[in-house]
């Protein structure tokens, strides 16, 4: 379990090496981690959508799945994030599942 909480507030687009594509809920921390994963190889690339997004209930229920359930990054001391493998947050169908998409739909992304 994480020691600090992390609030989310933007959506980014993340391709993978395949070329595929998926959004991410995410803080301008997380898309530091991405940016430097797309650095060293382990994803394409990624860009930020949206910016500020409301904090609704569907953000709250993702981001509390998420903050429990992953160890999240930091950049405070890059000797931290050496190497490590791109981890991409599941997205478990029910309730989880919905609220992602719920905050999607409601930022017209995807």
């Amino acid at each position: 379990m994480n020691e600090q909480y992390e609030e989310f507030d933007l959506i980014e687009e993340i391709v993978r090496n395949d070329g595929s594509k998926y959004f991410e809920i995410a803080n301008i921390d997380q898309n530091g981690i991405a940016e430097l994963a797309a650095d060293r190889g382990k994803i394409k690339s990624v860009r930020i959508l949206q910016l500020n997004i409301p904090r609704t209930k569907a953000l709250i229920t993702y981001e509390e799945y998420i903050n429990k359930n992953y160890q999240l990054e930091t950049l405070t001391n890059e000797d931290d994030w050496k190497n490590p493998d791109w981890v991409e947050w599941k997205k478990p169908k029910g309730k989880v599942l919905d609220a992602y998409n719920m905050v999607l739909k409601s930022n017209q992304i995807g």
